[in-house]
């Protein structure tokens, strides 16, 4: 490939700069893809095998007001940036093509020439896509960061898309969190399966216990148990989640053992269960709340209980805030740090950690395969959120896959136990599950 970044333009001519020279000027090093603009100018790679196309002057206002991946998924969502060379379902090839390219604001001269150029307008901001939630510092109208009504508002967001567009992503099994694939040939739904029978092994599930399921999404890992005589609670901060996994419970014929009901985990009053999973909620909570987090999960178990934490990690225990595309588009307050921060919170707390294990490969296949859901289910899923919201869930999910890959990311599962009075645990001396 040949990596220029040379605008070719009728236009381009001493101060007055083409649409190109401005995405020049935003950008520092080679372009690693075709950038063409609707003023007819270019500029890199002209053999390269993926293009953006900048259709119209408001794509360089979201460009040049918020530099970065910010302004690029605003662009893209809205429609006024295509990416050429890929499905919008799985842009998974432009994402790893731009790992390298970097995005600044350029300086007062640069800034007056572009005015100058595409007119002072380009340089106001435009309200964002509607998919976009308000910035962090706005959302206080919400409550406090990680309070109930704001924990619910942000649930809402992510959550209560569409029930039938998450069937087209997630496929029957309904599972929107990592799958643990028995082996590289294993489908989505094989691997999905798989991942609630090790929880469900782990926690040493036997007919007749009492599994508490919290933050349970649609209900899987509640109806997976069910079905093997447990007795399940799911808590779901999504009404719509809660409707749908009603529906499923019924239509199995589990309503004498499972229930998955609209609460915050924090209000399910029932204590003494054997057994607690939580598969993808602690992404959610904010770090400061884990240590209360875990005493809650604690005082919901019998001495003897099991406790099993499933969610996203970093490869470090500094904490961090997701970034800004994340943040706005998909999960708003989202908060990592690492597995060494759970592990340690859960043992103030007074759990046994007994195990833990990176799936860190697993999810980046898992979120491959809803990508490839998207693309086969596009028309559809296009005609039931349009066609912004579908370009927001490729985006995201093709851009995961990558994080999980490059390790950016994590997901951790850490199983821990409340012992005695005696410090006994009353488990087996070596694992009992298999892998």
């Amino acid at each position: 490939m040949t990596i220029l970044k040379q605008t070719t333009s009728p236009t381009s001519s001493g101060d007055k700069l083409a649409v190109a020279d401005v995405v020049n000027a935003l950008t520092s090093g080679p372009l690693p893809v075709r950038v063409t603009a609707y003023d007819g100018s270019s500029t890199g790679p002209v053999d390269a095998p993926y293009a953006l196309h900048l259709r119209s002057p408001r794509a360089v206002t979201y460009l040049a007001t918020a530099p970065g991946d910010l302004g690029l998924a605003r662009a893209y969502v809205s429609g006024e940036l295509d990416l050429e060379g890929v499905h919008p379902a799985y842009p998974y090839g432009v994402l790893r093509a731009m790992e390298s390219l970097s995005f600044h604001l350029p300086g007062p001269a640069r800034l007056a020439a572009i005015a100058r150029s595409l007119g002072t307008q380009v340089l106001r901001p435009v309200p964002p896509p509607p998919q976009e939630a308000l910035p962090r510092w706005r959302r206080v109208a919400e409550g406090l960061r990680h309070s109930k009504t704001r924990d619910a508002e942000a649930i809402h967001h992510h959550y209560d898309v569409s029930n039938t567009f998450y069937e087209y992503v997630l496929g029957p099994s309904m599972t929107y969190t990592c799958a643990c694939y028995p082996h590289e040939g294993a489908t989505l739904e094989e691997a999905q399966e798989n991942k609630y029978r090790l929880v469900f092994d782990k926690l040493r599930l036997q007919e007749g216990d009492r599994l508490l399921d919290i933050g349970c999404g649609w209900g899987g890992m509640v109806r997976y148990a069910a079905r093997r005589g447990v007795r399940v609670i799911g808590a779901t901060l999504s009404r719509a989640q809660a409707e749908w996994a009603q529906r499923a419970i019924a239509e199995e014929g589990l309503q004498d053992l499972a229930e998955v009901r609209f609460s915050d985990y924090r209000d399910v009053p029932e204590t003494g269960f054997d057994a607690v999973s939580s598969i993808g909620l602690t992404e959610h909570i904010g770090v400061r709340n884990y240590p209360s987090y875990f005493r809650s999960i604690k005082d919901k178990l019998r001495t003897g209980g099991l406790v099993l934490n499933h969610c996203i990690t970093r490869p470090d225990n500094r904490t961090q805030s997701t970034g800004a595309f994340i943040d706005r588009y998909v999960f708003p307050d989202g908060e990592l740090t690492g597995s060494g921060t759970i592990i340690s919170t859960m043992q103030d707390v007074g759990f046994e950690v007994r195990h833990e294990e990176n799936l860190r490969e697993h999810y980046a296949l898992t979120l491959e395969g809803w990508c490839r859901n998207l693309e086969a289910n596009w028309d559809a899923a296009v005609a039931e959120v349009g066609e912004g919201t579908a370009r927001v869930w490729g985006l995201y999910m093709a851009g995961s896959q990558r994080g999980f890959e490059r390790n950016v990311v994590q997901l951790h599962q850490v199983l821990g136990v409340k012992l005695d009075h005696q410090g006994r645990a009353g488990l087996p001396l070596r694992p009992w599950w298999d892998a």
